[in-house]
């Protein structure tokens, strides 16, 4: 398995993993729902930026969550 492949994967296993934190999408708050929102775009375009590199996908997806949730507060 090459590493294009793992971090294919991984991309696809970051954004599965924040939609399944969307099906409880109505019980949270504005700001969860912004950090959600946050890695899941960070860890795509993280992904796209490394061509699918592992730290690139699960970096973005990390400070994307930061991003969100501090968008998030200020609502």
């Amino acid at each position: 398995m090459t590493i294009r492949t793992i971090g294919k994967i991984s991309a696809a296993l970051a954004l599965a993993a924040a939609m399944a934190g969307c099906s409880s999408w109505d019980n949270m708050s504005h700001r969860q729902k912004s950090a959600v929102t946050g890695a899941g775009l960070g860890g795509v375009a993280g992904a796209v930026i490394t061509n699918g590199g592992i730290l690139g996908t699960v970096g973005g997806a990390a400070i994307g969550g930061i991003i969100g949730d501090q968008v998030g507060k200020n609502h």
